[in-house]
């Protein structure tokens, strides 16, 4: 398998994707805004034994997903998996209530969650049909693209048209072996998210704790790999139990 990362070079959920891809056997082109960070994951990945590329680029830019595509094909001669990582409220746009949202805010909160994932998923699959080999795409999502998003409208906005994208690729492309899913995350304990420590006990989750990183690699890997090949168009919540809560305790 060949994959590419985009958003595979920090630490948190994009790096503990990498590295479970590496595990899996597969090759991995790991895509970063910070070419420092690419390498550093790139390397990590050689010196246990697997294949890996490092490539830059901002992903706001049109023509990142496509540059990210042809230099992956380039270097390992096909590409089997597009993951796509990047994405977030806190680390772009402060958390407030719709109202006092700046149209600016809105549009990054679009962009770096849905735009240019779209992109992404549009050269990967000109890429898979040009193979004629299929292909799987995996969007790190969230809990709030099926539930509401107080104070984190225009994010959750963002992950639930990432949701019906996944459903509308499913349904165009499955007659090509074309397959895009979703991992919905729910609270993962990063340091982006504020926190590298899952609590010991955390009441709110029926699981009672934070996920981990490799939580979320081990869905993305799961839906990259043939044991999901009759899975696509889901969003696969990775939340401990929470989206599965009643409103009633007990």
């Amino acid at each position: 398998m060949n994959a590419l990362v985009i958003g595979g070079g920090g630490g948190g959920i994009g790096r503990a994707i990498s590295r479970a891809f590496a595990s899996a056997g597969a090759a991995v082109a790991v895509a970063d805004i910070d070419l420092g960070r690419a390498r550093d994951a790139a390397g990590e990945l050689t010196g246990s034994g697997a294949r890996a590329l490092a490539l830059a680029g901002d992903v706001r830019s049109r023509s990142a997903g496509d540059e990210f595509v042809g230099a992956t094909v380039a270097e390992f001669g096909r590409l089997d998996t597009l993951v796509t990582v990047v994405g977030g409220q806190v680390a772009f746009v402060p958390a407030v209530r719709l109202h006092e949202m700046s149209d600016d805010d809105w549009d990054l909160a679009y962009e770096m969650n849905l735009g240019y994932v779209a992109r992404a998923a549009r050269a990967a699959i000109r890429a898979f049909l040009a193979q004629g080999r299929g292909g799987s795409i995996v969007s790190v999502g969230s809990v709030t693209g099926v539930m509401a998003a107080p104070m984190q409208a225009g994010y959750g906005a963002a992950k639930a048209g990432l949701v019906s994208l996944a459903k509308t690729v499913a349904a165009e492309y499955a007659s090509d072996g074309i397959r895009m899913n979703v991992v919905a995350c729910g609270a993962i304990a990063t340091a982006v998210a504020n926190t590298d420590q899952p609590a010991a006990d955390v009441p709110e989750i029926p699981l009672r704790r934070l996920g981990v990183p490799d939580d979320a690699a081990a869905a993305a890997v799961y839906l990259a790999s043939p044991l999901s090949s009759y899975v696509t168009g889901q969003s696969l919540g990775v939340d401990g139990g929470v989206t599965a809560r009643g409103p009633f305790p007990g």
